[in-house]
């Protein structure tokens, strides 16, 4: 009777934006191991029939929100532990890679291409290497060499994480199972775009993904994938990608060349996912909007600054043109903002009374530009512990509900307002610290706006010092024909 496989699992999962003050620790990251590693996919618990006859063995997996880049030191404490459990776990046949492709680390331009590469050199050549990424992740030759299997999230906001976890996992052991190394393709797009203008709700971004199942329906195509890729990190493989794996080296090369032309094609087509403007011009429209209750809540995206892209999250503009409105002010219109990350503010306050006065500066210890930390003079309103920001309160001012946090966090779940006493359908505006509205936001919103504001996610890549991007790119390039070779393994 065959052996059972067996198939190692690990990964370090981060989003980091080169443009960011911040610097992600251990701190930022929640670890796992063992069975607590296993239990994070649903396909082992029960082990669906294709995961049947297959010993799967957890190393380390480290997540946290983005951020800026990973401390080296930090890096290297789990590159060390993930490479050491690869030594001590025996003869492998394959590994999921369960990352997100996006990460820097402090002196890397290839983080996840350094990592696969510590992997192999324990590995070796022969057991399958298959990755799990997030599309705004970026696919380096180096990745793409070490691994046998690539695919990611086809959706943004992305509602198939664990889908995609699992067609990874599943794909590897059939692999193995046909004991056939995979054909791969990837074609490189040189396109450089914010998640903010490729959301797949919208058109062509919606388009393009929509061909992935005709594309893997194809005899001899076992996985194709899309990589809008990563537009704030600063590094040659910055750029979008075309992945197409199979048992057939003849349908994988045409399948990637097809889908990096349709990419390419609709370059010109990617626009704001929202109608956008500065903060004052968002605010203008928003304030005069929700006169009609249709338009309630109205949310702005205060997008520059948004933690789940990397941003510093204390980044103080957004709030202090909010606090410069005479109708916030004064209580005439209801609204929050969400949020500051500032656990020294937090500390001074928690502890009183709920309904004292409190003065209190917050924010800009991090991201420190124009106009640096901001003083509320206000009222204690709320204090509540959340699972993502610790402790949090909330400062009111005039008509306006400040909230502060003690861990960077994105505002994305509506029960995190109300732990703070907010029902967003209750209040005339709400500005958080975010890019694309996630699901819950998106439908509670009235209405809309992208601010295009400051950070270290500026939105507005113009504004952005790019020195290391492979050019030319679009669009900051335009007037270039691309070149979309295919790269076979």
């Amino acid at each position: 009777m065959p052996r059972p496989l067996r198939v190692a699992i690990g990964g370090i999962h981060i989003e980091s934006s080169t443009f960011s003050p911040h610097l992600s620790t251990a701190d930022d990251f929640e670890v796992t191991r063992g069975d607590a590693l296993l239990a994070r996919y649903d396909w082992l618990f029960p082990t669906q029939p294709w995961a049947a006859d297959v010993e799967w063995i957890p190393l380390v997996h480290a997540r946290a929100l983005p951020g800026g880049a990973v401390d080296r030191a930090t890096y290297e404490v789990w590159a060390t532990e993930l490479v050491e459990k690869l030594g001590a776990a025996g003869p492998l046949d394959g590994m999921l890679l369960d990352i997100h492709g996006a990460m820097t680390v402090v002196g890397s331009d290839d983080a996840e291409g350094e990592l696969v590469t510590a992997i192999r050199s324990v590995i070796g050549p022969e057991p399958f290497v298959s990755a799990a990424m997030d599309l705004h992740g970026n696919v380096s030759q180096v990745l793409f060499d070490a691994c046998d299997l690539l695919t990611c999230y086809r959706t943004a906001p992305h509602v198939d994480v664990w889908e995609t976890r699992e067609r990874a996992a599943r794909n590897l052991v059939e692999a193995l199972r046909r004991q056939q190394r995979p054909h791969k393709a990837l074609v490189h797009v040189p396109i450089l775009l914010p998640g903010e203008m490729t959301s797949t709700r919208e058109e062509p971004a919606r388009g393009l993904y929509a061909r992935i199942p005709e594309v893997e329906a194809r005899n001899g195509v076992v996985d194709a994938a899309i990589w809008i890729g990563f537009a704030w990190a600063d590094q040659p493989r910055c750029r979008g990608a075309v992945v197409v794996t199979g048992t057939d080296a003849t349908a994988t090369t045409e399948a990637a060349r097809e889908l990096g032309g349709h990419f390419w094609a609709a370059r010109d087509e990617f626009a704001f996912v929202a109608p956008t403007g500065s903060m004052d011009e968002c605010l203008d429209t928003a304030l005069a909007a929700v006169a009609d209750p249709a338009r309630r809540p109205f949310f702005i995206s205060d997008s520059g600054d948004n933690p789940g892209a990397g941003g510093a999250d204390d980044v103080t503009f957004a709030p202090e043109r909010m606090l410069a409105r005479p109708e916030i002010r004064d209580g005439s219109r209801r609204a929050v903002f969400a949020s500051l990350v500032d656990p020294l503010a937090v500390a001074q306050i928690a502890d009183q009374p709920l309904g004292s006065p409190v003065r209190v500066t917050a924010g800009g210890r991090i991201d420190a530009r124009d106009p640096g930390p901001l003083p509320l003079d206000g009222i204690l309103e709320a204090v509540a512990d959340d699972p993502d920001g610790g402790r949090c309160v909330s400062v009111r001012v005039g008509g306006l509900s400040v909230f502060v946090t003690s861990r960077r966090m994105q505002y994305r779940l509506l029960d995190s307002y109300a732990r703070l006493g907010v029902k967003v359908d209750e209040v005339d505006l709400v500005v958080v610290k975010i890019g694309y509205l996630e699901p819950e936001l998106f439908d509670a919103a009235g209405d809309w706006l992208l601010a295009l504001t400051p950070g270290g996610v500026d939105q507005d890549l113009a504004r952005l010092p790019y020195q290391n991007v492979v050019r030319p790119v679009f669009p900051l390039d335009r007037d270039f024909t691309a070149d979309l070779t295919v790269v076979t393994g």
